[in-house]
């Protein structure tokens, strides 16, 4: 079985955008939890730019399901985090931290992933910032 996601998650707690980057397809969709879907590895990493100057966070024992065929994941784990920087019309950041749950669904092709969607509660995340 593919240790793909496992990859992905040490990328992210290390900070190495790149390094998840390169296991995205060219062509990969992400589908965040609020908004409109992202087309492209170009509009991932402009994604990863902006989490990177408005938060710093990092994943805790993340329980990964693989498909029998390898083409389909899912993930679950706690995110920690810190507020760094005030995001568009969200509340104010002054260094808040927060604890979520996350679910994250992939899909998997040629030994890339494809498809990125994410899940958590932003109402419980918006509570815990002081919204």
């Amino acid at each position: 079985m593919s240790n793909i996601l496992e990859q992905y998650y040490q990328c992210f707690n290390a900070g190495d955008y790149n390094g998840m980057l390169e296991l995205l397809d060219d062509n990969v969709v992400h589908d965040p939890c609020q908004g409109n879907p992202r087309h492209g590895k170009g509009k991932f990493r402009e994604f990863l730019q902006h989490m990177e100057r408005c938060y710093k966070e990092q994943v805790h024992e993340p329980c990964i399901f693989y498909s029998a065929d390898g083409n389909r994941a899912a993930a679950e784990f706690m995110l920690t985090g810190e507020y760094l920087s005030t995001d568009s019309d969200l509340p104010p950041a002054a260094g808040q931290t927060y604890r979520l749950r996350v679910g994250t669904f992939f899909e998997i092709s040629n030994g890339r992933i494809t498809r990125v969607t994410n899940h958590y509660n932003l109402q419980d995340w918006l509570h815990q910032v002081g919204a």
